[in-house]
């Protein structure tokens, strides 16, 4: 299953990572991402922006996950 996210929210984006925990995901004008094991993978190192993207969800998945229920 493919998630499009036609806007950059990464907490929008970290709860769909963490709730999926696998597959990948595409976000308009910035490119494809896959996710395993509830974390955003390595996309392609020479992109900026990409990889600033990935830290970001990353970091909200983990302020999501220290958060109790």
């Amino acid at each position: 299953m493919l998630k499009e996210f036609t806007t950059y929210r990464p907490l929008q984006v970290a709860k769909f990572v963490k709730t999926l925990f696998k597959g990948e995901f595409l976000i308009a004008g910035i490119g494809m991402f896959y996710f395993d094991k509830g974390k955003v993978l390595l996309p392609d190192v020479t992109n900026k922006q990409m990889l600033s993207v990935m830290k970001e969800v990353n970091i909200a998945i983990d302020s999501l996950s220290a958060q109790p229920v």
